[in-house]
């Protein structure tokens, strides 16, 4: 089963101007689809042939480098665009019980998540996870996810240079200020809270 790139769930300017259109067009259709076409290749005419990507990742890991790093990345740039919305959204009833409870506020998680993404070194990714029933927040470094993990992930951002390089140069906090205040999509992490399984590509 070959994969393809999602389409964004939003037209190219909708994120603007926390994520340009012109960083979108690099961003998506260059980066991800890059991510995509290197697994399709290592994929072909193997045992993985058929596979999800969700398999494929957890298969990889710790054996076939090459393939985890590009199935995980089309993995993690899918959910990435997702976890962000030009629509105003707001936490679930449920979601923000959860939220209220290990950080206290909506507006103290957005603070920690700026300060964990701003504090990570080089690449990488920041997420909203919840295991056993309570919310924190995870950093995987690279390509690496929480896809194959233990966490059921609800929201990421990327941090990878090239996520805002072209419209924030060198300042991440600014980048991360303007996508978490303003463009994190809550009604996708309720749902994935609701849902109590990670969320699987398509």
């Amino acid at each position: 089963m070959a994969f393809s790139l999602p389409a964004l769930p939003y037209a190219d300017t909708a994120l603007a101007p926390a994520v340009s259109a012109e960083t979108l067009s690099f961003h998506h259709g260059k980066h991800h689809q890059a991510y995509i076409d290197k697994t399709n290749t290592a994929i072909e005419g193997t045992a993985h042939a058929d596979a999800s990507l969700e398999d494929i990742i957890a298969a990889s890991r710790g054996s076939n480098q090459g393939l985890f790093n590009n199935s995980a990345q089309t993995w993690n740039h899918a959910f990435y665009w997702h976890s962000m919305t030009p629509e105003t959204t707001a936490p679930s009833d449920e979601l923000l019980a959860k939220i209220n409870e290990a950080f206290g506020s909506v507006e103290e998680l957005k603070t920690q998540l700026a300060d964990r993404g701003a504090g990570h070194f080089a690449s990488g990714w920041v997420w909203l996870a919840e295991k056993g029933g309570k919310l924190s927040i995870e950093e995987t470094h690279d390509g690496d996810t929480l896809a194959d993990s233990d966490f059921n992930p609800l929201l990421t951002v990327d941090v990878w240079e090239h996520a805002y390089y072209l419209d924030h140069q060198n300042a991440r906090p600014a980048y991360l200020k303007a996508v978490i205040n303003e463009k994190l999509n809550w009604a996708f992490a309720s749902e994935n809270l609701a849902r109590g399984t990670t969320w699987q590509y398509a």
